[in-house]
């Protein structure tokens, strides 16, 4: 992958197919430029055999293929930074993945398009599960809901629809740019 967003919608789609109500999202970078993606669902979790073995690529829950290359992935671009990936998860109560990149490495991704990402992953599920988006730098915080956007528009609204895409795009483009805009591309 060529950016931390397309782990970004990798590992969230997981989180979707466990069936998540809820999928809370963050994006930190410190001072020292360490930037910390952490992912949380409320899904079906995985066992403890799963969660020995899915950082394997030739492990996944999928049926129509019989490999899984996004945890891997996502773990080989975090250490090539000289950062790690911490996974956590329980059966019947979700998963969490966090991800650390040390951003001043040659060798780090760029973050990429997260308003363009997560506008994506709404108009896939615009119903289920909620999305909450929290990025905070030494430049300022952001926070997203969905819940606060379905809420706004009504629960006759669908999240997909192109008007109300267009504007979850460009406000959390314009959220996001001011707190983590030096490392976006």
């Amino acid at each position: 992958m060529k950016e931390i967003a397309l782990h970004l919608l990798d590992i969230v789609q997981n989180s979707v197919r466990a069936e998540a109500s809820h999928v809370d999202i963050s994006f930190d970078l410190s001072e020292d430029g360490v930037l910390t993606m952490t992912v949380k669902d409320d899904g079906k979790g995985m066992d403890r055999e799963l969660l020995e073995k899915v950082r394997s690529p030739f492990v996944t829950t999928r049926t129509t293929r019989r490999v899984g290359l996004g945890i891997p992935l996502l773990m080989q671009n975090a250490m090539a930074s000289g950062g790690s990936v911490d996974i956590e998860s329980e059966v019947g109560r979700g998963t969490v993945i966090t991800a650390q990149f040390h951003t001043d490495s040659i060798d780090c991704l760029p973050l990429g398009d997260l308003a363009e990402t997560m506008a994506t992953l709404i108009i896939g599920s615009p119903d289920k599960p909620e999305f909450r988006l929290i990025c905070s730098s030494p430049k300022g915080q952001m926070d997203f809901s969905t819940e606060e956007v379905r809420a706004a528009v009504g629960p006759e609204i669908s999240l997909a629809e192109p008007e109300i895409v267009q504007w979850i795009r460009q406000s959390l483009t314009e959220e996001t740019e001011p707190i983590l805009g030096g490392i976006m591309r």
